[in-house]
Parts: C-alpha cells; sequence; structure tokens
C-alpha cells in the first residue's frame, strides 16, 4: 500500500513513493480473482468523482499488469503527471474516454496526439472501504 493518493479527481507515478504499509492476502486468494500478487498494487482515493463505485478515503488494489483499456473498466491513470481515476473507454482512433462516475463531473476526452502526457497505470480491481 502507498503512501500516494490518486485522485478520482488529479494525482503522480509510482517510483520513488514510498510503501505506507503492507497488507498481507494470501496469493492463492489473489490467484483467484486473476491477480498476480507481485503486481499489485494499493493506492488511496482521494475526492468524489467516482462517487457509487469509489468513495473518498476509499483503498483500491491496482493490477500493475493490465494497462490495456481495451476492456473497459476504472484504470489508475497517470494524466500529465497526475494520478487520476477514472472509467476508461476507447474510442475509435485511438481517442480515450476518461468517464466519472458522479454525474457532477463532464467525461474528458484525450486525443490521440495527446496521448504522450497519459500512461495508464493498471487497471482497479478491489475496492477497500467503509460500510456503510
Amino acid at each position: 500500500m502507498y503512501d500516494i493518493e490518486a485522485a478520482a479527481g488529479a494525482g503522480r507515478s509510482f517510483e520513488g513513493e514510498p510503501v505506507q504499509t503492507i497488507l498481507h492476502f494470501p496469493s492463492s486468494e489473489l490467484a483467484e480473482q486473476g491477480l498476480d500478487p507481485a503486481q499489485v498494487v494499493g493506492v488511496k482515493v482521494r475526492g468524489d468523482s467516482m462517487l457509487g463505485t469509489l468513495d473518498d478515503g476509499d483503498w483500491v488494489l491496482v493490477d500493475r499488469s493490465n494497462r490495456d483499456p481495451k476492456q473497459e473498466g476504472v484504470f489508475l491513470l497517470l494524466v500529465s503527471g497526475e494520478r487520476r481515476i477514472k472509467r476508461v473507454q476507447r474510442l475509435a482512433g485511438g481517442a480515450l474516454y476518461l468517464i466519472s462516475d458522479n454525474d457532477h463531473y463532464q467525461p474528458e476526452m484525450i486525443k490521440p496526439q495527446d496521448m504522450h502526457d497519459v500512461e495508464i497505470l493498471g487497471r482497479c480491481e478491489i475496492r477497500i472501504g467503509r460500510v456503510v
């Protein structure tokens, strides 16, 4: 679990980031979920743009081996140097559509010519949060 936050709104990459704590999951349990334990990292969610899917303060386990947005889902991205968690769709022509699950936020399109500012860090697979 990295001592970083990913905005369900703006955020950074993992390189040189301090590890806050280690949360142990049996490898067999992660494997049952189709995850390689060596490729799973945890990040804390900040903001409300993914409300309904992820709440402010939740932790998400991110599969760093799955960076392909052809399989639509919620991804951790680095966009212009900021870590962000968004629902990602690949559009015809190579553009990406970044969608917030909270209707108060407008979708954002990343054009193919702007893809140099975008890195997909991994697919968000497991949410750890409070039951309310």
